[in-house]
């Protein structure tokens, strides 16, 4: 059986869609109107109506009809302060971002079985002396992983699996995640092999698919109940932002998406033009083969101006923050929004500068919103967490 899909060259009608947006990072902030996530309306007044000048006993006081309750947004996302990655600082923040979200008691029911999708990508060659560690510059934390999981023992989760498409072997172990994942009984999961199961099999994306008709997977992705992306925050040279949805890049082995043997990169996902069409459609592709039921991005400790080492002006920065939403799109937005760029900026604008916006997309797909207003914010403010970033060179 051919464990690869072929991809579809003729083009969408959502190609020739230009979405609406604002290209600057200075508008992004202003254009970010986010409302409190307390919709609560105020207990409303009793009236008194006066009685009529009539004859006749007074009339009875009657109450105005209940103004109309605020409308619910569409979604929510909590936004949380962090400055390390030591665990007993981090649970009680991510803790509370979820409470805020309404826990997670609906999605995890007892016995689940948990896919945790971490952003490993690189190798353990990029380690040097003269850089920061790389957890704490582009790849996801085993911290804010291992957190998450502790969480997920506590509601009941059964299975746990921590997973990523790894370049490196080596990257679980010199990354710090088999000694987080071991007390917590966790499974780890490369998802470049078909291990433990005998291949991969074929996944299909549906109906919306936009590029691809279906995708090669580890066998494991179709044996969960609850998927989970744990993104780093960074900029991407062709994407623009790279967060929770294009972490799912790693859920196909590299062996099968890539142009020539020696490339150890998923190279058949780009184009190689300037303008690269396909780019924010695979990603989207990728999010309806296997959908995103909670997002997570760590920008605790991050890089700037780039997605790698391979970025060579690339700088480690540290914004400081979490960001948890049960709607991938609507959480890309505000972690966009934070990085100082507007969430429906139209192609071919900042930061979307060489391909279309996959979050604008996603919205004409009925994926999740990224327009700010319809978003409600719980936990900290976007003003007070905002920190501007900068695309690659």
């Amino acid at each position: 059986m051919d464990s690869i899909s072929k991809p579809r060259y003729q083009l969408s009608r959502r190609d020739f869609l230009k979405l609406g947006g604002t290209a600057s990072a200075a508008l992004a902030l202003s254009a970010c109107g986010i409302h409190p996530a307390e919709l609560t309306s105020p207990t409303p007044g009793v009236t008194i109506i006066p009685s009529a000048p009539m004859p006749g006993p007074t009339e009875t006081p009657r109450p105005e009809p209940a103004p109309t309750a605020t409308p619910a947004f569409k979604t929510q996302v909590a936004l949380g302060k962090a400055t390390t990655y030591d665990p007993g600082r981090l649970r009680p923040v991510l803790e509370g971002m979820l409470a805020g979200l309404g826990g997670l008691d609906k999605l995890i029911k007892s016995g689940a079985r948990v896919g945790i999708k971490a952003n490993l990508t690189g190798g353990t060659w990029w380690d040097t002396p003269d850089r920061p560690p790389a957890t704490e510059f582009f790849v996801t934390h085993p911290a804010v992983v291992g957190v998450l999981c502790e969480l997920l023992r506590d509601l009941g989760a059964g299975r746990l699996l921590i997973m990523d498409g790894l370049g490196d072997p080596s990257s679980f172990s010199k990354w710090g995640y088999t000694a987080m994942a071991q007390p917590l009984n966790a499974e780890l999961i490369d998802l470049c092999k078909p291990d433990p199961h005998p291949s991969f099999v074929n996944v299909p994306v549906g109906p919306q698919a936009l590029v691809f008709d279906q995708f090669a997977f580890n066998p494991a992705l179709t044996e969960i109940d609850v998927f989970i992306s744990v993104g780093k925050m960074k900029t991407h040279s062709v994407g623009g932002v790279t967060l929770a949805m294009k972490n799912l890049f790693g859920l196909v082995p590299i062996s099968l998406y890539r142009r020539a043997e020696t490339h150890n990169n998923r190279s058949l996902f780009h184009d190689g033009l300037n303008f690269d069409s396909r780019l924010a459609k695979i990603i989207l592709d990728l999010n309806l083969a296997c959908p995103i039921h909670l997002a997570v991005i760590d920008g605790i400790m991050t890089a700037d101006r780039g997605a790698g080492p391979w970025d060579k002006e690339m700088i480690q920065v540290k914004p400081g923050v979490l960001a948890v939403g049960l709607n991938a799109v609507a959480t890309d937005a505000i972690a966009t929004a934070l990085m100082g760029f507007a969430p429906a900026a139209e192609a071919r604008t900042a930061p979307f500068l060489h391909t279309e916006n996959y979050l604008s997309l996603a919205r004409e797909l009925g994926l999740g919103t990224n327009l700010p207003e319809e978003i409600g914010l719980v936990g900290e403010s976007l003003e007070n967490m905002s920190f501007p970033f900068h695309l690659p060179a």
